[in-house]
């Protein structure tokens, strides 16, 4: 199986490369004698392929791994053996995608491979987070716990983006519904008018003749400023997915007002949550770092994670180095202080965790309460003008033809 390495030489520098070995321990020997240390492996997949093609038209929902997990874990609690579990999960899947990844994780273990293994060669499903947890439960034989502890945070990070998602649907809802009012009062109902008005001759107040002018301007312009909306949104879109265009749109998200501080507390309680999970797993956060790096999904934090990271393993633990960069907030970088001088680091990030998530839903539900006002008066102010600019043309023609 081909590997994808991101690994550190003695003298700091950073390579990246592929490798094919028969697992991932056998990579990281390799690194190691070579005298490199991994930072980040999963399998490479082609840009092309049927997996991928199968994913996309079939995907495998969140919901149905964290499931996944849990009837396993109850399975082999039960005395079920894990080949005979899966086998009896696979027969009952609905979904085509999943069903054939059991299926592959199943002859993998039936070939000798252990079930984290198998489970990493398809990171399209199983994230390497979850491998690596799974991995040392293997080790220490408490697979059914680790089972379910990445099942319980699997489901709370899509528990956080669920509440994220419903605190955006309202204002995109609304703003699309003023969007399509604006577009047939400007195209439909304002053409009317104005050829009304033309036709009695009337002398029009300055509002009306502003509101039929712009009327008129996006008409005749309609089809190049559609062109240029598609073509400055293509260009966006091929920038914000460069590395550049990419860390630039998770700094603006960090930033925007209100919205910026669910974001960033989202982030932090997902990192605390990680690194407490592997932690208590009993990796060291050597291996721990990268993992949590590799799932950041803002490219600003997994950069200042792996700042935090450089610093660790030069020995400055893991408070001081968050310390230096204002993204980890005071609370947090003290909790891990004190998790560093007592030992319960997995505590004390446990509790950033909770901390962070209860402000975070706080300041949403208070955001979600506060967009909707804001959203309708909007909405109200550009119908009003324009309803306004209306009646007050029609009040100047009945005051010009009764004088």
């Amino acid at each position: 199986m081909i590997y994808q390495y991101v690994a550190c030489s003695e003298a700091g520098d950073i390579v990246k490369g592929k490798l094919t070995a028969s697992s991932e321990d056998a990579i990281t020997d390799a690194l190691g004698f070579a005298g490199y240390r991994l930072i980040n492996l999963k399998p490479f997949i082609p840009f092309l392929s049927l997996e991928k093609l199968e994913i996309q038209l079939s995907p495998v929902k969140e919901s149905d791994v964290i499931l996944l997990y849990r009837q396993l874990a109850l399975l082999l609690e039960s005395g079920v053996s894990i080949v005979t579990a899966l086998e009896l999960l696979g027969e009952q899947m609905s979904n085509r995608t999943l069903k054939r990844v059991v299926g592959d994780v199943v002859a993998s273990l039936q070939g000798g491979d252990q079930l984290s293994t198998a489970m990493g060669r398809h990171p399209e499903v199983f994230a390497t987070l979850s491998c690596r947890t799974l991995s040392i439960g293997e080790q220490t034989g408490s697979l059914e716990t680790m089972l379910r502890q990445v099942a319980d945070y699997m489901e709370k990070e899509a528990n956080t983006r669920k509440s994220i998602k419903s605190a955006l649907m309202y204002p995109v809802i609304a703003a699309s519904v003023t969007i399509a009012v604006v577009g047939v009062l400007v195209f439909f109902v304002l053409p009317s008018f104005n050829n009304l008005y033309r036709s009695i001759g009337a002398e029009m107040p300055g509002i009306t003749r502003i509101m039929l002018d712009v009327s008129v301007l996006l008409r005749a312009n309609a089809l190049y400023i559609l062109l240029g909306v598609v073509g400055a949104v293509g260009l966006a879109i091929i920038y914000f997915r460069t590395a550049e265009g990419r860390y630039l749109l998770d700094k603006i998200m960090l930033r925007l007002p209100l919205m910026g501080r669910v974001k960033h507390l989202n982030e932090l309680a997902r990192c605390c949550r990680s690194i407490s999970l592997l932690f208590t797993a009993g990796l060291p956060l050597t291996e721990i770092m990268p993992l949590v790096i590799q799932g950041c999904g803002n490219r600003v934090m997994a950069r200042a994670l792996y700042d935090v990271q450089t610093d660790m393993i030069r020995g400055e633990g893991l408070s001081r180095p968050m310390a230096k960069n204002p993204i980890f907030l005071p609370m947090m970088v003290q909790m891990v202080k004190v998790g560093e001088e007592t030992g319960s680091l997995d505590a004390s990030l446990q509790a950033v965790t909770q901390n962070y998530e209860a402000e975070a839903a706080d300041k949403t539900k208070a955001l979600v309460g506060l967009i909707q006002p804001v959203m309708t008066l909007i909405i109200a102010g550009i119908v009003g003008l324009i309803a306004l600019s209306m009646v007050s043309a029609m009040y100047s023609i009945y005051g010009q033809a009764f004088s």
